[in-house]
């Protein structure tokens, strides 16, 4: 199974657009929020199932604010992560997360990416692929793949601008 995992698109379309060239085909796509009007382009775009919240710069869109689903026998918590203040750290998400049982916590929202891996938790941030903000600024996201035995690696990636 191959998911793609990105996050702060923010309406532009050629770096997903290029992503999604050059990863499909995909089983799932995740969205971390900040899409901003192309919540029906990315889900057309990507063909294949898709989990995405709403970001703090969706001001009229009907996603959810977060999302609990399973992958395999992960338990995934999604959210874009302006309300738990992670700009500030991720403790509050590490904590919700942990408080829900989940597996893997994915958030958005600082355009950095970021990957930890604690013993009951992991927890990701693919960074943006439109207005990334670490070091080098390279447009960025995650690869999950998970095999026919159940095991997961994640992958960062990042585009050429």
């Amino acid at each position: 199974m191959k998911i793609l995992i990105i996050s702060d698109t923010h309406g532009a379309h050629r770096n997903f657009d290029r992503v999604i060239e050059k990863e499909q085909p995909l089983d799932m796509l995740i969205h971390l929020g900040d899409v901003e009007g192309d919540e029906d382009y990315i889900p057309a775009v990507a063909d294949c199932p898709v989990h995405m919240v709403r970001g703090n710069n969706d001001f009229f869109s009907d996603l959810p604010g977060e999302e609990e689903f399973m992958i395999g026998g992960y338990h995934i918590f999604i959210t874009h992560g302006h309300g738990y203040y992670v700009s500030m750290g991720e403790e509050r998400l590490k904590q919700e997360a942990r408080g829900r049982g989940a597996d893997i916590a994915m958030y958005g929202h600082t355009h950095r990416p970021f990957y930890e891996k604690e013993k009951d938790l992991i927890t990701l941030n693919p960074g943006s692929l439109c207005y990334p903000r670490q070091q080098g600024r390279k447009p960025s996201y995650m690869l999950m793949q998970i095999d026919d035995n159940g095991k997961m690696e994640i992958t960062q990636e990042y585009l050429n601008p």
